[in-house]
Order: structure tokens, then C-alpha cells, then sequence
């Protein structure tokens, strides 16, 4: 940045007392709180985060320093609960993201669900062949929890995930909102979410850079311990998948 564009020694000062007064705010926010969720504390919250980005933008800009505070953006936090305080009922929305890392295994798991209920007299050709078709088997044998657990068996890799709890006054009628099962979520009425992201290991392992080589030797055990726990899982299924393949050729 050249030197026409640096913000000025007063500017970076106003900003400092900016921060101060913000700070002053927030907690007389948090001293009158009257209760959990309190709309006041919130936009101190943000009025503060506000305040401590942009004396941190100016610091560096001038000074080529940084401030040792790291306070949330909007987009990593939720709006003020305003559901009930004590709600009678509740939905659970689970969003889980996969890609198909082997078509060839998810097809012949398919075709195996298959081969089982031909025998029972229940086969009713649904996989095809295709993987449309297999995917449609897969999640109509088994619970999402275990294709979960045993995404890797299904030729699966795990992508983000996240699980919103969501209080609501009442049940929902039957079939009230099966048309359009996602449209109606109030973030308002979140009472907890679970984000479940590589992004999140991506920072752990930047973290840790600059003790990595001293925890090499750990860290490879523990990975061929996860590697032995996987594959002892897998054996079964991959001998019967080794012979159904064998059966097909």
C-alpha cells in the first residue's frame, strides 16, 4: 500500500477509542441483561466486533501490526432465540453431503440388497444398473445414521454436515409440510446446530505446523490405528463384494 492510501496516526487512534467505547457498551449490555437471548447483548456483540475489525484493518495498514483478538463473523453465529422457553415440540434438520468416490462399489452393493431380496421374493429390479437407481436402493435399506457410519463400505466420501434443532409451540399436522419440508426454518428458533467440515481439520492442522515434525511418530500410529479399525470393518463386506464381482464376470 503506498503511502497516500495509509490511514493516518489519528485515524488509527480514532479507531482505538472506537473499540473502547464499544467495549464500555457491551458490557453495560451484559450487566443489565434481563435474560439469556437479550437482543441488547446481541448488537453490542456486533457493534464491538465491528469496532475491533476495523481498528485491527487500520493498525496493520498503518503500523504493519495485528491485534491478538479473533471475535466471530455475523455468517458463524445465530440470530437471538425467540422461540418458546419451553417448547412441546421440536424438528431435527440434518443436511449431510457425500460425493460417489467408487461408482463400481455403491452399483455393486446395490445389486447385492438385490440378489438378497430376489431370494425372499422381494426383488423388484429397482437398481438397474444405474447409479440413480443403486442410491435409491442404498437409502431405502438402510437408516442415513448407518449409511453415516459405513459410507466408505458404499463406495461414499463424507462431505459437510450439520444438524439443526429447531423448538417449535406444536406439533406439526401430519402431512402439513411435506410439500416443501425445508422452505419455513426460522433461524430465530435454532436452539443448537452441529457443523461437522474438513474446513475445520484444515485449521487444527495449520495450528499444529510447527510442532509437526516433533508429534510425527504419534501421529502415524494413530493413523494406522484408524486404518486397522476401518479395514477390520470392511473385511466381510469386501469378500462378498469380491465374489459377487466374480459372479457378474
Amino acid at each position: 500500500m503506498s503511502d497516500a492510501a495509509q490511514p493516518t496516526a489519528a485515524e488509527v487512534r480514532a479507531a482505538a477509542e472506537a473499540v473502547k467505547t464499544a467495549l464500555d457498551r457491551h458490557l453495560a449490555a451484559v450487566e443489565r441483561r434481563s435474560e439469556e437471548d437479550d437482543q441488547a447483548v446481541y448488537e453490542a456483540f456486533n457493534e464491538l466486533a465491528a469496532a475491533a475489525e476495523a481498528y485491527d484493518e487500520l493498525l496493520y495498514d498503518r503500523y504493519d501490526e495485528v491485534t491478538p483478538f479473533e471475535i466471530p463473523g455475523a455468517e458463524d453465529t445465530l440470530p437471538p432465540y425467540t422461540g418458546p422457553e419451553e417448547p412441546n415440540a421440536l424438528s431435527v434438520l440434518i443436511r449431510r453431503d457425500y460425493a460417489v468416490a467408487e461408482p463400481q462399489r455403491l452399483l455393486a452393493q446395490a445389486q447385492r440388497i438385490e440378489a438378497v431380496d430376489q431370494e425372499d421374493g422381494a426383488a423388484d429390479d429397482r437398481a438397474a444398473g444405474t447409479l440413480h437407481g443403486a442410491l435409491g436402493v442404498l437409502f431405502g435399506e438402510y437408516e442415513p445414521d448407518e449409511i453415516a457410519s459405513r459410507h466408505k463400505e458404499f463406495g461414499l466420501e463424507e462431505g459437510d454436515s450439520t444438524l439443526w434443532v429447531t423448538a417449535a409451540d406444536e406439533s406439526a399436522d401430519p402431512g402439513e409440510w411435506l410439500d416443501a419440508p425445508f422452505e419455513q426454518v426460522d433461524p430465530q428458533r435454532v436452539v443448537c446446530r452441529f457443523d461437522v467440515s474438513s474446513v475445520f481439520d484444515e485449521d487444527d492442522d495449520s495450528e499444529d505446523d510447527d510442532t509437526e515434525d516433533e508429534g510425527d511418530e504419534g501421529g502415524e500410529d494413530l493413523d494406522d490405528i484408524d486404518e486397522v479399525e476401518l479395514h477390520t470393518l470392511d473385511e466381510e463386506e469386501d469378500e462378498d463384494l469380491e465374489a459377487l464381482d466374480a459372479d457378474r464376470r
